[in-house]
């Protein structure tokens, strides 16, 4: 891989911090950009996903979401556009999430139709082209901090998978000819990375 192409967000550090009403009109405002936000209240400039990494994550969010039906189980999946305010007060946008049913309903519309203050109980991230793997690993590490029960970082162009779960070392799985099991929060489910794209980069 290139490293000369990988890249750090670009972070405003702001003085006065934005309250979460007056970030999410920011947001509105400038709907053309994505952005997520620090603890600290720093707005984080993110770039486009490259098409092949969409594409590989798009049919990943379809096994799941796909599993999710034929096994009843109830919960909303949320695609990378989505921000959540989580109890740190950082504003992230996970490529793939899952809130529990219960969780979600028990939001309020006007929290819903916002950044939901809450943390997704399951997390994907995966690694674009771009991508410093070192931040990502935070972000991961942030999620586990404010509640979240399971989260994968796929790193296709380092060939690695990150398991992340509460309370547990982070475990490193090499090569990307794996399955991820679902246990103990989706029992029964399997991602067969393989099975999901010509994973090699250089495709």
């Amino acid at each position: 891989m290139d490293t000369s192409l990988i890249t750090m967000p670009v972070t405003l550090k702001v003085g006065d911090i934005m309250s979460e009403d007056e970030f999410f009109r920011f947001c509105q405002m400038n709907d053309m950009l994505s952005f997520e936000r620090d603890k600290n209240g720093n707005i984080i400039f993110m770039s486009p996903t490259g098409s092949f990494t969409g594409r590989f994550t798009l049919r990943i969010a379809n096994k799941f979401f796909n599993w999710l039906e034929n096994n009843d189980i109830p919960g909303e999946v949320f695609d990378s556009s989505t921000g959540f305010t989580l109890p740190n007060g950082a504003v992230r946008s996970p490529d793939i999430s899952w809130v529990p049913k219960e969780k979600w309903d028990a939001l309020s519309c006007d929290e819903q139709e916002k950044f939901a203050p809450i943390c997704p109980d399951f997390i994907i991230e995966v690694r674009s082209k771009s991508d410093d793997l070192k931040y990502l690993q935070d972000k991961m590490l942030e999620y586990m901090e404010n509640g979240c029960q399971l989260g994968w970082l796929i790193d296709r162009f380092g060939e690695q998978v990150f398991i992340y779960a509460p309370g547990k070392h982070v475990e490193t799985v090499n090569g990307l000819n794996v399955q991820l099991l679902g246990d103990p929060l989706f029992p029964g489910f399997a991602l067969d990375l393989s099975a999901i794209e010509k994973l090699n980069p250089d495709h």
